[in-house]
């Protein structure tokens, strides 16, 4: 028993001073977690999350130019002064750069026959961000019943009308899609590769090519324009899925579509080449695929509305890689964007791209 339990405990502090040694793990196991507690601490214990509107007063009275002013001292609102049309207020939140539009017309605050201020508000929202549209006009409802209630008019006289933009067609799927599309390319270029290329490390099949010889750029573009495939391919078949079974519905052109999945798609893959350039074995793969995945699955706006963290954030995680993927799927497919409009979006994965190409290539390991 006392030779048993020595074995034991001999192999209980190898395994401890193997798992000291290995900084990957002590990371992955310590810091890591501490990392998305900060990340879902500052997205849901946010006490300032302030909401960026458009108000258009085309009132133009004494009361609607009051509720206006207090409207943008309201720390819960970011009013952008520059808009003066509801064209191109829309224009700008199908852009994301506002979460809502608040039109108060020419009949809101008018006194009536109780000579009290009435009327009704339109709240409009872009049907892809309608948790932010719902939200803002659920909190001017509230300021309207407390003006009601301070006026002595439990009937309302104030009210709040909520109208949804570019809906024609379309349902809550055809929105929710395009982050699926997303999240789809991304676990096929970085997880399939994470996987694959440490086990042909460990078989030795790199280490042969390179006496052959071939270059690690050789070997890096081999595998880029095979898993560029697989990944078009098994976004064909999420689609045909969405198409068949959840009817949904295409608004825009198909061409301008796998175009930009392909460049998506040869920008996932170049991460996941990256990983697997690094990784020498499985062990080292998976945790270096979580670091780099996870952060693009929740700041992406593929799980989590973006208008729900900290403006700070919002402005970082537009530079997530996969925000510009989603942002472009979701603009083709329910707003018929071109790839001229898009060219912001492009031009962000091609930097993305451009990156991970470059450091997988310059630091490949062929075992």
């Amino acid at each position: 028993m006392k030779r048993y339990m020595q074995a034991v405990f001999g192999l209980f502090v190898a395994f401890q001073k193997r798992f000291m040694r290995d900084k990957v793990s002590l990371f992955f196991t310590f810091l890591f977690p501490l990392i998305f507690l900060f990340i879902f601490g500052v997205i849901f214990n946010n006490d300032s999350v302030s909401f960026r509107i458009a108000i258009l007063d085309h009132a133009n009275n004494s009361f609607s130019k009051e509720f206006t002013t207090s409207v943008g001292e309201n720390s819960a609102f970011k009013v952008n002064k520059d808009i003066t049309t509801i064209e191109s207020a829309k224009q700008k939140m199908s852009r994301g750069e506002i979460d809502s539009i608040v039109e108060l017309p020419e009949s809101f605050g008018a006194i009536n026959e109780a000579r009290v201020p009435s009327g009704t508000m339109n709240v409009y929202y872009q049907k892809g961000s309608d948790q932010s549209g719902k939200t803002v006009s659920a909190v001017m409802q509230q300021i309207l019943d407390e003006i009601n209630r301070k006026l002595g008019r439990p009937d309302a006289a104030l009210k709040v009308s909520e109208k949804a933009t570019d809906t024609a067609g379309l349902n809550n799927f055809d929105y929710t899609f395009s982050g699926l599309l997303g999240f789809s390319l991304m676990s096929m270029g970085i997880f399939g590769l994470a996987n694959a290329m440490p086990q042909q490390k460990q078989r030795g099949s790199y280490k042969r090519l390179f006496a052959a010889p071939f270059t690690s750029g050789q070997l890096i573009l081999a595998n880029a324009i095979h898993f560029i495939l697989i990944a078009m391919l098994s976004l064909a078949t999420v689609i045909i899925m969405g198409l068949l079974v959840f009817k949904f519905n295409m608004r825009g052109d198909w061409m301008s579509f796998w175009l930009f999945a392909l460049l998506s798609g040869a920008m996932t893959v170049g991460f996941g080449l990256l990983i697997g350039s690094l990784a020498k074995n499985e062990d080292q793969a998976a945790p270096l695929a979580n670091l780099i995945s996870f952060p693009m699955m929740f700041l992406s706006g593929s799980f989590f509305p973006r208008f729900m963290y900290p403006e700070w954030l919002q402005g970082v995680s537009s530079y997530v890689p996969l925000t510009p993927v989603i942002d472009g799927f979701r603009r083709i497919m329910t707003e018929n964007a071109s790839l001229i409009s898009l060219l912001p979006e492009i031009g962000l994965i091609a930097a993305w791209m451009f990156i991970a190409y470059i450091i997988a290539i310059k630091f490949f390991t062929w075992e």
